[in-house]
């Protein structure tokens, strides 16, 4: 296979396709949630920064309970079929130096992931979350293939809370 396509995965947002794509995000309080169709040879992968929409203004993958859900969706109109679909989960970082400040955002993103994805009888075969650092993923969307760099906080820049 010739040299693969790229992607800068940015907070608030999302990404699936056919064709294969290496996708390369950094997280540190922030999830990423990657579906992997084996069969198809799809994935996707999302990142969120906040557990959950409140309902005021856009109801935008900034959230992990609308990125999720809209994640699925992309996957299935590609093609896949949910009971082909499984996840790995990253992130959830406690990068923050204060308790105050942090309000356990990490811990909440990793939970509403894991909610869901039962809730969606969606497995996750695999996770790296929590923890005091950040993560760099790379996400293969063919192989399903994920490679994880721990980071410092102070090289941690996906945070806009």
């Amino acid at each position: 296979m010739s040299e693969q396509a790229s992607h800068f995965l940015y907070p608030s947002a999302l990404f699936a396709s056919k064709e294969p794509y290496i996708v390369n995000t950094i997280l540190g309080s922030c999830v990423s949630v990657c579906l992997i169709d084996s069969k198809l040879q799809i994935g996707g992968i999302n990142h969120y920064m906040l557990p959950f929409w409140n309902g005021q203004g856009l109801a935008s993958p900034k959230f992990g309970n609308i990125a999720i859900n809209k994640l699925i969706e992309k996957m299935l109109s590609l093609g896949c079929a949910k009971n082909n679909l499984h996840a790995k989960v990253f992130g959830g970082g406690n990068i923050f130096e204060s308790n105050l400040l942090q309000f356990q955002i990490g811990e909440r993103n990793i939970a509403v992931a894991n909610e869901m994805l039962m809730e969606h009888q969606i497995r996750i075969i695999s996770s790296s979350t929590g923890g005091n650092l950040g993560r760099k993923i790379q996400f293969n969307t063919f192989t399903g293939e994920i490679i994880q760099k721990m980071i410092e906080k102070k090289n941690v820049m996906c945070e806009g809370q």
